[in-house]
């Protein structure tokens, strides 16, 4: 199915299904309806954009020399725009903050009036228009021009004022808007969000953006709880519970109730760690004599370990894993010598559940 739109575009509906159009009002509502078909047409733009992608003289070839130059960027990306179109720009601006690529937000109205200010040698520019004629942003624009800015311009009319001046036009396919009078940024919208997030996770696997640089952004809340390494959750030094393989049991116990961690780790004299001796080990050596028994004759000689690095959640996950669920897990370094411990009630304190 195909229909023109208001430009006299022809849009093919191949990849939506009909049910989209011909929704049963009398099942679902006319309101539910109606969303159906917004969203329909809004997935209608993403399948065009995903189609434009893949053309190398199209979008596709325009992204991909845009990821080039961020990647290269010695400064930040000074994101703008005005009306519907400033309002994403924001959430762009903020995504790629987050993820590795510095990004400012400008107002164009505000650029006028002193913000050019915050715009500076290395620095390249983002600008969003979908009809590429919002005249707020003609003095960002001619400031990126006149200080040799680069230009890069998220518009659906190559022939805009704003996309004749850029140094790169990612141009949006024409597709319809959702709203029935074709006026109202809504799947214009949506496609210069969707642009915008495929921008920033490109460039977070170009730049090979891990899991804990995330957490280094997102220190607050839930989720910075979970991106929490277990480097900052270990108990170091006279926190850990340590002893060597000759230490008698009777003072293996003393060291464990001292440290209250449920654990002992035994040590060699090269400092790594050989061994662990839990309560639960203590307790079915109890016919042993604890005067004489050394450590090396109970512990066990393969614990489970873990390394720095590792998320929290993830050592959390190892401790819950086990056919007997463990409470405590030192923590080692490339030499095997243990450099902290990690409880479960640390990790559970800190939210990374």
């Amino acid at each position: 199915m195909s229909h023109p739109d208001h430009t006299g575009t022809t849009i093919v509906q191949n990849d939506v299904p009909s049910s989209v159009e011909a929704a049963p009002h009398a099942e679902i509502g006319a309101a539910a309806a109606v969303a159906r078909r917004v969203l329909g047409t809004e997935a209608e733009g993403l399948l065009a954009m995903q189609r434009a992608m893949g053309a190398a003289d199209g979008l596709g070839g325009a992204f991909s020399r845009a990821i080039d130059l961020i990647i290269d960027l010695p400064g930040r990306i000074v994101v703008s725009g005005i009306g519907k179109s400033g309002h994403i720009g924001r959430k762009i601006q903020a995504t790629l903050s987050s993820t590795g690529t510095p990004a400012i937000f400008v107002h164009p109205v505000e650029a006028s009036h002193g913000d050019l200010g915050m715009l500076a040698q290395g620095d390249a520019v983002l600008a969003l228009s979908n009809s590429g004629e919002s005249s707020e942003l003609a003095d960002i624009v001619q400031h990126s021009r006149r200080y040799g800015l680069p230009l890069l311009a998220v518009t659906a009319r190559a022939d805009s004022t704003l996309a004749r001046a850029a140094d790169i036009v990612l141009l949006l396919p024409s597709v319809r808007e959702a709203c029935p009078m074709g006026l109202a940024p809504t799947t214009s919208s949506v496609m210069q969000l969707a642009l915008g997030d495929a921008l920033a996770v490109a460039l977070m696997e170009q730049r090979g953006f891990t899991a804990g640089d995330f957490g280094v952004f997102h220190p607050g809340g839930r989720l910075g709880a979970r991106l929490r390494t277990v480097r900052d959750l270990m108990r170091t030094g006279d926190a850990m519970p340590l002893v060597s393989p000759k230490t008698i049991l009777r003072d293996v116990i003393v060291e464990m109730t001292r440290k209250a961690l449920g654990c002992v780790g035994i040590r060699d004299s090269e400092g790594r760690l050989v061994g662990i001796i839990t309560d639960g080990d203590l307790r079915a050596a109890l016919d042993h004599d604890l005067a004489t028994t050394p450590a090396s004759d109970v512990m066990n000689a393969s614990p489970l370990t873990v390394t720095e690095d590792m998320l929290g959640a993830e050592a959390l996950r190892l401790m819950n894993d086990r056919p007997r669920p463990i409470t405590s897990m030192f923590v080692l370094d490339a030499n095997r010598s243990p450099v902290g411990v990690v409880h479960i009630h640390d990790l559970l304190r800190a939210g990374v559940a």
